[in-house]
C-alpha cells in the first residue's frame, strides 16, 4: 500500500501555516499598539486548527435525529477582536504582555511542529535506508 505524503504531513503543515497567519496578526497588534481606535485581533489557534482538521474526516449523517456539521473555515476566518481587560483612554486595546506571550506561545508551537515534522522525515529516511545510514 503506497503512502500518501500529502495526507501523511497535512495536519502538520496546517498547523505551521495557523501558526504563521496568527504572527502575522500579532505583529500587526504590535505594531499598532500606539496608534489610537485600533482594535487587537488574534487567531483561536485550537479552533482554526480544529476546523482544518474537518476536512480530512468525511462525517455523514445516518439518521434523521443525527446533527450535520457546520462546514470548515480557514484560520483567517477565525481572527476575533480581543476583548480588552484594560483598553487605553485613546480607545486602543493593544496590551504588550498579551501580545509578548501570544507571540512565544505561537512560536513554541511551531518549533514543536517543526520538531514533529522533523520526526516524521527521520523515520521515513530511516524506513527507506532500513536504518543504514
Amino acid at each position: 500500500m503506497a503512502l500518501d505524503l500529502n495526507n501523511y504531513f497535512s495536519l502538520r503543515l496546517q498547523s505551521l501555516e495557523v501558526a504563521e497567519q496568527r504572527m502575522k496578526v500579532l505583529a500587526t497588534n504590535v505594531a499598532n499598539s500606539d496608534t489610537p481606535g485600533f482594535k487587537a485581533r488574534d487567531i483561536d489557534f485550537v479552533a482554526a486548527m480544529r476546523a482544518a482538521g474537518e476536512g480530512d474526516i468525511q462525517m455523514s449523517t445516518t439518521r434523521a435525529g443525527h446533527i450535520a456539521l457546520p462546514g470548515s473555515a480557514s484560520a483567517a476566518g477565525n481572527v476575533q477582536y480581543r476583548v480588552p481587560t484594560q483598553p487605553s483612554l485613546d480607545g486602543n486595546t493593544v496590551d504588550a504582555q498579551k501580545e509578548n506571550a501570544a507571540v512565544a506561545e505561537t512560536a513554541v508551537r511551531y518549533q514543536a511542529t517543526l520538531t514533529f515534522l522533523n520526526q516524521r522525515i527521520q523515520g521515513l529516511m530511516t524506513a527507506i535506508t532500513g536504518g543504514r545510514g
